[in-house]
């Protein structure tokens, strides 16, 4: 059973990765600005609920599985990192939403649920949660573990979505939509920095 002590500090955790800069919030400042809260609102629980799952999974035993077989892991990174410049790529090239271009949609549920796979900071916060808040307990453990971080982790990623769609009233003209698209590309490209470090 986790302590108080242990719940709280979890909390901190998961607010703090959750809240800071990356993949995700990146991508939510984009999908805020460019089509507004309400058509984000997918996006956001797919990333709350995607990474809630993941979280789970790699704490029954998908940690082990790339302990034991460095190669997956590496395969994984590089997978992430093509995936990602290939993401900043249609950030950077997505025409306004009353342009009706097919670049011009949100993330689905399921395509945030499943961008959490190829999120190196995702992978970073569900293996450290796990190690230091759940090794070596009972899968209710990591049930609780994953709950906490899907119940902090959507307020967080919704305040970058309200900050996107705060933007948007200065996004008025192609111009101003284009500097910003390219500005969040190549800010999703920095955040895989400490991936590219290892």
């Amino acid at each position: 059973m986790m302590t108080l002590d242990l719940l709280t500090a979890l909390i901190g955790f998961a607010f703090v990765t959750s809240v800071t800069p990356g993949p995700n919030n990146m991508m939510l400042l984009a999908s805020g600005a460019n089509f507004g809260f309400r058509r984000s609102v997918p996006h956001m629980l797919g990333i709350s609920l995607g990474h809630a799952l993941m979280v789970f999974l790699v704490g029954m035993g998908l940690a082990q599985v790339f302990a034991a077989m460095p190669l997956l892991g590496l395969g994984l990174k590089i997978g992430s990192v093509v995936y990602m410049i290939w993401l900043a790529w249609k950030i950077a090239h997505a025409a306004a939403p009353q342009e009706g271009s097919v670049g011009g949609r949100p993330f689905s549920f399921l395509q945030a649920a499943a961008f959490q796979w190829v999120n190196p900071k995702a992978w970073a916060m569900a293996l450290t949660a796990v190690t230091v808040y759940a090794a070596g307990q009972s899968s209710a453990a990591m049930l609780t573990v994953a709950v906490v971080f899907a119940l902090v982790n959507l307020p967080s990623v919704s305040v970058w979505t309200v900050a996107g769609q705060q933007l948007r009233r200065w996004l008025t003209t192609n111009r101003r939509l284009q500097v910003f698209n390219w500005t969040m590309a190549v800010l999703l490209v920095a955040s895989l920095w400490p991936v590219l470090r290892l």
